[in-house]
């Protein structure tokens, strides 16, 4: 067996989504399928069918796209059976998978606190417009700094995804008003990003209040093993710090940049990705270069590929 003492489970956030996501484990593992099942039950809606067929205008959804990443990523955990790993982490939306992950959340509980939180940033996008953009290039102080000087609205860094990665969030004025100024500071690529919001921002003030009530209330247990939490980075076993962050980081910046390398420190050498496309391995290579094995679950053959490397190792 792979030694799990120096590997991580590591899960997807929003972006990462594509129509067609789930369906073969679905089809080919009858765990999985009882997780897609059991989340269109609770939810009260075919949730399968937009992951699985679309449109991808619906899917795109915040409100549908948060809870269709976490059945993915919970599917593939179901679909994996037994499984140990050293610590997990999520990224944004990837949080709660990854405290569901690490036992500290029940499913049901989990799926709850994603569906209000998607619906909660929907509704939030739509009462105060707010964009993102990735700012590739730059030092992460040049991109506070230009961040911090401007006035005609909020801007902020919302992402710290890895060196030389910053993604800014705000009113959508100022964010297409600072693009120029990153490139104008030497910034190789801008890029608004399609989202319906400003995530990680100020702007998402209301919903986290919101949010906050219904974390509250979920039971929350010792987890199996260290969270590595977005807001400070770190690792945490404790369930009621755990809470404290979950609500913090509706408006606080993402720092994975600082994730990857505490979790380096700490001793990890392995890290696996858990949900759709192969996002947040790219950027453990460009945190933590060729030190470390990389390797996704996504699809039924992921999951067979994983296995069988599980096996020989």
């Amino acid at each position: 067996m792979a030694n799990l003492s120096t590997t991580a489970f590591l899960f997807s956030g929003q972006g990462s989504q594509y129509v067609g996501m789930g369906r073969s484990l679905f089809e080919g593992n009858m765990h999985a399928r009882q997780i897609f099942e059991r989340a269109d039950e609770v939810l009260g809606f075919a949730l399968s069918e937009i992951c699985f067929n679309g449109p991808e205008e619906l899917l795109k959804q915040t409100r549908y796209t948060q809870p269709a990443l976490f059945v993915h990523e919970a599917s593939i955990l179901a679909a994996l059976g037994e499984y140990a790993c050293a610590a997990v982490a999520g990224h944004s939306l990837g949080e709660y998978t990854a405290l569901y992950a690490a036992g500290v959340i029940d499913f049901e509980d989990a799926l709850r606190l994603v569906a209000l939180r998607g619906e909660l940033m929907f509704q939030a996008g739509i009462q105060r417009p707010g964009s993102m953009a990735a700012v590739i290039g730059l030092e992460d102080d040049v991109v506070e700094s230009i961040c911090t000087q401007w006035s005609e609205g909020i801007v902020v860094a919302a992402n710290y995804n890895s060196p030389g990665q910053v993604v800014i969030s705000g009113d959508r004025n100022a964010v297409v008003a600072l693009i120029p100024k990153f490139k104008e500071a030497g910034a190789r690529m801008v890029t608004e990003l399609p989202v319906s919001g400003a995530f990680h921002s100020p702007l998402m003030q209301e919903a986290r209040d919101e949010l906050a009530k219904a974390i509250g209330k979920v039971r929350m247990l010792m987890p199996r093993c260290p969270v590595y939490m977005n807001v400070t980075g770190m690792a945490t076993t404790e369930p009621e710090q755990m809470r404290h962050l979950l609500i913090e980081q509706l408006t606080s910046p993402v720092r994975w940049t600082t994730t990857l390398l505490s979790m380096y420190a700490d001793g990890i050498r392995r890290f696996v990705e858990i949900g759709p496309k192969s996002v947040l391995q790219g950027l453990a290579r460009r945190t933590l270069g060729n030190e470390i094995q990389v390797m996704g679950i996504d699809t039924l053959d992921d999951l067979q590929r994983y296995q069988t490397v599980q096996e020989k190792s």
